[in-house]
């Protein structure tokens, strides 16, 4: 059995800004500030930039603060569900990967993401891409701050639905920036990473990734480093 763990977030969709908006809108609910600046997000996790955010305005948030920004985030997606699906988009190749990988035998796929776990699925769900994905399987960012952690949780849960041991030379994980290939490589998993994000596929090759490409629409570096075991 493989198992392919997919970041979302510049890997297979882009929201075009909506999500920064909603965002902005949950903080200043939560906090009672006005959002005027965000903390660095590519490859961290929601509670992270969250709690660095909040620094940034002179606040000292705790778990509860983000559990309620965390309400309202996933609260809001789903409110503007219509509004994500006009503005964002899939990224080119992203669903045809996905179908590609459901037609292989005894491979599983996943979501290793910062995003809490109903903000992932209202994201995925919104542009068709929900479809191949097993949910209860993934690693979120209300889960740990850690990415690396995330992998280790979301092997731990598909290993226990499938009643199967999932070693790392199983695991392919597919993500956008060096935070996703560190990530990986911290769990001995391969990783292709995707330049479809802001890490160029130099940046994105220096940390260290198995495989480099540019985007999904060429299936066959994917499918040949599932090959590889």
């Amino acid at each position: 059995m493989q198992l392919v763990l997919w970041d979302i977030d510049h890997t297979l969709i882009a929201t075009r800004g909506v999500g920064r908006e909603i965002f902005g809108e949950c903080f200043e609910q939560v906090t009672g500030q006005e959002m005027k600046k965000q903390a660095a997000i590519d490859g961290m996790t929601e509670p992270v930039i969250f709690r660095e955010t909040a620094k940034l305005h002179g606040i000292d948030s705790d778990r509860s603060m983000f559990e309620a920004f965390a309400r309202c985030s996933g609260e809001q997606h789903l409110l503007r569900a219509s509004e994500l699906r006009e503005r964002g988009h899939a990224l080119p190749g992203a669903a045809t990967a996905l179908a590609a990988i459901a037609g292989l035998d005894d491979v599983v796929q996943t979501v290793v993401t910062g995003n809490i776990r109903p903000v992932a699925e209202i994201k995925l769900g919104t542009f068709g891409l929900d479809g191949h994905i097993r949910f209860p399987c993934g690693g979120y960012g209300e889960d740990d701050d850690e990415r690396a952690e995330l992998v280790r949780i979301a092997i731990r849960r598909t290993s226990q639905a499938l009643n199967t041991p999932i070693a790392a030379d199983d695991v392919l994980l597919i993500g956008d920036t060096p935070a996703d290939v560190t990530a990986g490589l911290d769990n001995g998993v391969r990783v292709l990473a995707v330049g479809s994000g802001r890490s160029s596929t130099s940046e994105l090759r220096e940390a260290g990734a198995t495989t480099v490409v540019a985007g999904l629409e060429d299936l066959d570096p994917l499918l040949q480093t599932l090959s590889r075991r």
